[in-house]
């Protein structure tokens, strides 16, 4: 690891030189001092960098950024839940999960999701919050960009060929994210199956994503999700998620969705963060 090294070598370093300058019987006592104290300023400014190191390697995981301001999705999302979606509840899934891998690999959120099952809970849940809320934040634009953008051929030959139309697919995941259908919290997505020739609507509980072994039929790779926890809607839909799902359509950045499509056809992955 680059850091160890320099670390080790500023160390070495440091004490070679100390040890150079107590071999000369001549030095007098005020520069002794003086070196002495360059060399424990030296091995403060060491234990800081190995501190450093340490501290980094216990937080494998960190808070992404928004990409655009809070306030930047209203009307439809309003500013103070989002501030509070993505400070408190995104960044305490990504806590926790710090908390949950400490002392083990890390390993890119990405490819902690296939298993995150079987990891137990305290995985399963910030894992999965972690990567969904990144996943979310990301698909959004401000309504007058999102309006600019439109699904690829690609993108829209696969929406034809598994929904009908665009128009169909935003009726059945909108049915799908209601709370009939989708009972308590949540999530929706619209994913490409295992084989890439086609897209497929999947709910899923809690955190869970179609990435997780066990989370649906197969495997599947997300494209496209909307998150219905209460936490994401309440302040300004209160119990009206319906009209929050059906807004969310004035948001999506069909560009990213569309990149998305491609990317996970072509790698046969999930979209990496």
């Amino acid at each position: 690891m680059k850091l160890s090294f320099t670390v080790s070598t500023a160390l070495i370093g440091s004490a070679a030189a100390w040890s150079s300058m107590s071999m000369k019987s001549d030095i007098p006592s005020s520069a002794a001092t003086s070196r002495r104290e360059i060399f424990q300023k030296g091995a403060a400014a060491v234990f800081g960098l190995a501190t450093a190191a340490n501290a980094q390697s216990a937080r494998a995981y960190d808070l992404p950024d928004l990409p655009y301001a809070f306030e930047a999705l209203e009307p439809y999302i309003d500013a103070p839940t989002m501030k509070i979606h993505h400070d408190k509840h995104h960044a305490t899934y990504v806590a926790n999960l710090n908390k949950a891998t400490e002392g083990k690999e890390a390993k890119p959120i990405l490819d902690l999701m296939e298993d995150a099952i079987a990891a137990g809970p305290a995985v399963r849940n910030n894992g999965g919050g972690h990567y969904n809320h990144a996943f979310f934040w990301e698909e959004l634009a401000p309504a007058d960009q999102a309006a600019k953008t439109k699904p690829s051929e690609q993108l829209l030959s696969l929406i034809n060929k598994s929904f009908g139309s665009l128009d169909e697919m935003k009726a059945q995941f909108e049915a799908r994210a209601a709370p009939g259908a989708l009972f308590g919290s949540g999530w929706v997505w619209i994913c490409v199956n295992q084989a890439g020739d086609a897209l497929k609507l999947v709910g899923t509980p809690n955190q869970d994503n179609p990435l997780m072994k066990g989370a649906a039929d197969e495997i599947m790779f997300p494209i496209l999700g909307l998150d219905v926890w209460e936490h994401a809607y309440y302040l300004k839909y209160q119990n009206r998620r319906p009209e929050y799902v059906s807004n969310f359509w004035n948001l999506v950045n069909w560009d990213k969705v569309s990149q998305n499509c491609a990317y996970v056809i072509e790698k046969h992955a999930g979209v990496p963060f």
